[in-house]
């Protein structure tokens, strides 16, 4: 496993970290699926027994589900793992609907019970999950830092922020984290977001570098998502990358690239993370993982080297995707030799 400084933090972080989404579970809300908990712990071990020190949960992913099965699976090993997990959101049962409140008290009182489903006395990184325009940023980063005080975050952060509300809140205190979508297909954060994140200071995860499902390269033209799962609606985050018209065309991107990563002796999955990791602006490549399998698959990516006519290739694929943001010529660097 290869291994990052978290921006300005003391963390030593795994560059593959263990998403918890889709091991919360269907909730009424729309979710990833019903997944087996006790195989999801076995792989929550497994990650740990490979070098994965990074997992990330949320009290919005099953309705706390996740952050339970977290802190089963790092039971005994809670020293050799970083937990991320977030406050700020949640989901009423009764209005169907997601709720966000991220004023002091509601983020304290978050913290208090998250600790009490992951059987931890401390959060490494505690992020505020989406922006909240209804809290006032210094009540929301009153609530972070007295955390911080007390010893029961020791790193804070948000997710989903725009640079202009990063901006509003760096007004009240520090912030070491920003977690937000990052793929093959979902580009955007290239553009600004993350020459912000370098200039504060803020260590970068990205989520969905699998882009939730569609590059693990098991779904063929004739894929379809259940009316409960919360891909069916077609847009990803902004972008209509599952709509009816455009699946079917980034599907065929797809099976493109995973023709190309079998070229390079890969899986589509570890060719996607490996890109995601070709960053070096990234610190954590945040993968969904529920089994054993899928964790013995995504952890050889942290040693692939992508060569520049690699990352021209993927480029070029990528031109025919559907429903996404395209931006060129982006090198991060790469060493100049293939």
């Amino acid at each position: 496993m290869k291994f990052a400084k978290f921006g300005t933090t003391d963390l030593l972080v795994s560059r593959i970290g263990f998403g918890m989404w889709p091991i919360g579970g269907t909730i009424k809300s729309g979710d990833y699926g019903v997944t087996d908990l006790d195989q999801s712990i076995l792989a929550v071990q497994q990650a740990l027994d490979l070098g994965i020190s990074l997992f990330d949960a949320a009290p919005a992913y099953g309705n706390g589900l996740a952050e339970e099965v977290l802190g089963k699976g790092l039971k005994g090993r809670r020293k050799d793992a970083i937990i991320s997990t977030k406050c700020g959101i949640y989901y009423d049962f009764e209005k169907e609907v997601w709720i966000r409140d991220s004023h002091k008290e509601a983020i304290i009182e978050s913290a208090e019970q998250s600790l009490k489903r992951l059987q931890t006395d401390y959060i490494d990184i505690f992020l505020i999950h989406w922006p909240d325009d209804g809290t006032p940023p210094e009540s929301a980063m009153e609530g972070l830092l007295e955390l911080q005080k007390s010893g029961k975050a020791k790193y804070v952060g948000v997710s989903n922020f725009s640079i202009a509300q990063i901006d509003t809140y760096e007004k009240y205190g520090i912030l070491h984290a920003q977690q937000v979508g990052y793929n093959i297909f979902d580009r955007r954060i290239e553009e600004k977001m993350l020459q912000k994140c370098e200039k504060s200071g803020m260590g970068v995860m990205g989520y969905g570098s699998l882009c939730h499902g569609l590059l693990t390269g098991v779904w063929d033209e004739t894929f379809a998502f259940d009316k409960d799962d919360w891909r069916s609606q077609g847009d990803v985050f902004g972008l209509q990358l599952f709509t009816e018209k455009n699946l079917p065309t980034n599907i065929r991107v797809t099976q493109k690239l995973k023709k190309f990563a079998q070229e390079l002796g890969l899986t589509l999955p570890q060719l996607s993370l490996a890109w995601v990791m070709h960053n070096p602006s990234i610190a954590v490549g945040l993968t969904g993982m529920s089994t054993k399998a899928e964790v013995l698959e995504n952890v050889p990516a942290a040693d692939v080297f992508l060569s520049n006519s690699d990352m021209l290739k993927i480029e070029e694929i990528m031109k025919e995707a559907a429903g996404t943001t395209q931006l060129h010529a982006y090198d991060f660097n790469a060493p100049k030799k293939d």
